[in-house]
């Protein structure tokens, strides 16, 4: 749910346009200076009054101690709350500026993984569904079923999981995110 990639978290964004700031992993940024993070925000807030930040949850892995890495069943590396992280650095720094402030803090891990699906993704996984048996009855194996230019296909798994998918942070995905948010290209000081 963004471990390693912020497509869920680009998407979300795109798809309410309320938006402000979107943090995913690809992208690097530091929390202090005149061009950080809590600077930026700050600006936003002195102009606008309000702000909505959607942060991935793999997002700034590099701000905390490389040491206290632990690991999941799985063998994941277990990431730090980024989103608590980033709570107490905001509150921390415009208290000390004596900057009023209101910060509401919501994780929607939970609220994401448990939403009803609608009729369309419910079409969309009974066609997946429907692909995957006729290619094992076929005697297929090794394969997950995919959808590309509209048609069903079928990926074989050493391909589907050869490498990681990520945003392009110079891609046309990630500038829609910068254009409808308005945050800056870069957040490094």
């Amino acid at each position: 749910m963004g471990r390693d990639s912020g497509f869920i978290a680009a998407y979300a964004a795109l798809s309410i346009q309320e938006v402000n700031f979107v943090l995913v992993p690809e992208m690097t940024f530091d929390l202090y200076g005149p061009k950080g993070f809590l600077q930026v925000l700050r600006n936003r807030l002195e102009n606008r009054h309000h702000a909505l930040i959607v942060v991935a949850e793999g997002t700034g892995q590099y701000f905390f101690d490389s040491e206290s890495l632990q690991k999941d069943a799985s063998g994941n590396i277990k990431n730090n709350d980024i989103g608590l992280f980033l709570k107490d650095k905001i509150s921390e720094q415009f208290k000390s500026e004596n900057f009023p402030f209101t910060l509401k803090y919501i994780d929607p891990s939970y609220i994401i993984r448990s939403a009803p699906a609608n009729a369309n993704d419910s079409k969309f996984c009974s066609l997946l569904a429907q692909n995957a048996v006729h290619a094992a009855m076929a005697g297929k194996t090794d394969f997950v079923i995919g959808h590309w230019n509209n048609e069903f296909t079928l990926l074989p798994i050493p391909i589907a999981v050869s490498e990681r998918k990520k945003i392009d942070v110079e891609g046309e995905l990630w500038w829609n995110v910068l254009e409808t948010t308005g945050q800056p290209v870069s957040m490094k000081s």
